[in-house]
């Protein structure tokens, strides 16, 4: 599948072709890298079919332009199944001989994988920056490009963070221009006495829909995972069978999915292959998501999708099984913390608040993840986590309390809300009338996991922003050297243990 999109995209930059006249293709070509991202499609005959599709708008693309010698990405071809099974054999990552150029060819395509989903996002709201797609052909192109050497890998995958942050302006604008800004929201986490609808992933158009066609039938519908910000947005707080956020980060769904009882739909990642056919029955996709077995809804032409089939499955199921009570207070994007500007900073100056600590990112199943919860436990009482993506799972339901009666977890959102967080700290530079965003009391301890956090880290980078943590593990998409030039560039690290993180960050 990336070998093609590949190919689509040295053909246009090559051709030097106008892509506002190339709708459809844009649209697929970042529909195509969305299904790559981690966890998202598990279906071997969508992404087949997907792949075929995608030759077909290079083919006819390649009618268009006269261009010399072109790469074997967008010229080859595969008669069946098998050919084309030995083709992505012989193409993949490790195909690039060059530790560093491999390595930085596949951190630019990470973050272009996380570019492009959050430009569909946008697309789906109705919000188009040409510039961004533009770039992405331009960065995918490059990345078939023998002659450029590692300093200019280095050069791109900067500009890379660029793009990153201008598609999540994007995307933030495309969010709050139709469902208005996040405001403060305390969430249910328990259930009620309705047959109810599950839905996970990021996109808020398919939550929109599922809202819409809900209403008045008697069934409610909770949130899952990334979905949770949903609740944050104005818009939806008029429908009254929006019930909640039941569960936790993605990697609890095998066994909360169980108790859930209800129908599951997945609008993006992250799916885990459920164990059970009967909860298999259960999940739906839409949108990039797939999973063998799991009825797949397509959207029409004018991008509307049919929820009827999954209402009237939930009508027919037991109501949820509580797995807890309660509620968990969040929406503190950048326009919500803007309007408590001066409590904040006058807590600053203060002393009540010594230091914020960005905590967003990736959750996990593995136990080292369970630093981050500790981490937050023992964090000081005059600190304030930064979050946003389902890392928060990690600490957004312990009683950390607040400060002044601000908050000590402000959540902004969904992976890409990071945005906000980015936002927000510059404010407080412009407030405080820094000339560096590092000399803001800002700590970055940042927990990664699929491959969307790596636009996240990049529009960092970009964003001048060092002395990043990363953890558990730093990528091990990073070459010795690649890793040398994070380090001693931009003062990325791993974690250690807690109690000396905490010790280093606060004497920092």
């Amino acid at each position: 599948m990336l070998y093609t999109v590949k190919g689509i995209a040295e053909i246009i930059v090559k051709g030097k072709l106008d892509i506002t006249g190339l709708d459809k293709t844009n649209y697929e070509v970042l529909n195509s890298l969305f299904m790559t991202i981690t966890n998202v499609n598990f279906d071997d005959g969508a992404l087949e079919k997907q792949i075929r599709k995608m030759l077909a708008h290079r083919d006819e693309l390649k009618k268009s332009v006269s261009v010399g010698e072109l790469h074997d990405a967008a010229t080859y071809s595969v008669d069946n199944r098998e050919s084309m099974l030995a083709k992505a054999a012989s193409v993949g990552v490790l195909a690039t001989a060059n530790e560093d150029v491999r390595s930085l060819r596949e951190l630019i395509t990470y973050g272009i994988k996380g570019m492009a989903a959050y430009a569909e996002h946008a697309k789906n709201i109705g919000k188009e920056d040409l510039e961004i797609n533009a770039f992405i052909y331009e960065a995918l192109a490059a990345t078939l490009d023998d002659t450029l050497s590692v300093d200019d890998l280095i050069i791109l995958t900067l500009k890379t963070g660029e793009y990153g942050v201008k598609v999540m302006a994007l995307l933030d604008e495309a969010n709050t221009s139709r469902y208005g800004h996040p405001e403060i929201t305390e969430v249910n986490i328990g259930v009620r006495k309705n047959p109810a609808i599950l839905i996970s992933g990021h996109d808020l158009t398919d939550l929109e829909q599922l809202l819409e066609q809900t209403e008045s039938t008697g069934v409610d519908v909770y949130t899952h995972s990334e979905m949770l910000p949903a609740h944050y947005y104005p818009a939806f707080k008029k429908y009254a069978h929006f019930a909640g956020n039941y569960g936790n980060a993605w990697w609890k769904q095998t066994e909360e999915f169980e108790r859930f009882n209800g129908p599951i739909l997945f609008t993006t990642n992250c799916i885990v292959p459920p164990r059970s056919e009967e909860v298999r029955k259960r999940i739906f996709t839409t949108g990039s998501a797939g999973f063998p077995g799991c009825k797949h809804i397509t959207a029409d032409e004018n991008g509307e999708k049919d929820f009827s089939e999954i209402i009237a499955l939930a009508k027919t199921l037991p109501v949820p099984e509580e797995i807890e009570s309660g509620s968990i207070v969040g929406g503190f994007a950048h326009n919500q913390v803007f309007a408590l500007a001066d409590k904040v900073v006058e807590a600053v100056k203060s002393g009540a608040i010594k230091k914020f600590f960005v905590m967003a990112g990736c959750d996990g199943r593995m136990k080292s993840r369970g630093y981050y919860t500790e981490f937050a436990e023992k964090l000081p009482q005059d600190t304030v986590i930064l979050t946003a993506g389902c890392a928060k799972y990690r600490y957004n339901k312990l009683n950390l309390g607040d400060i002044g009666g601000i908050p000590r977890v402000l959540d902004a959102g969904q992976c890409n809300d990071s945005y906000s967080l980015a936002v927000i700290a510059l404010k407080l530079k412009e407030v405080f009338g820094l000339d560096d965003i590092n000399k803001l009391p800002i700590a970055f301890n940042i927990s990664w996991y699929e491959q969307k956090a790596v636009i996240v880290l990049l529009a960092l980078l970009y964003l001048g922003v060092k002395n990043i943590h990363l953890g558990p593990t730093l990528p091990a998409f990073l070459s010795p050297n690649v890793a040398k030039v994070l380090v001693e560039k931009f003062g990325i690290a791993g974690i250690g243990t807690v109690d000396d993180d905490i010790k280093l960050f606060m004497n920092a």
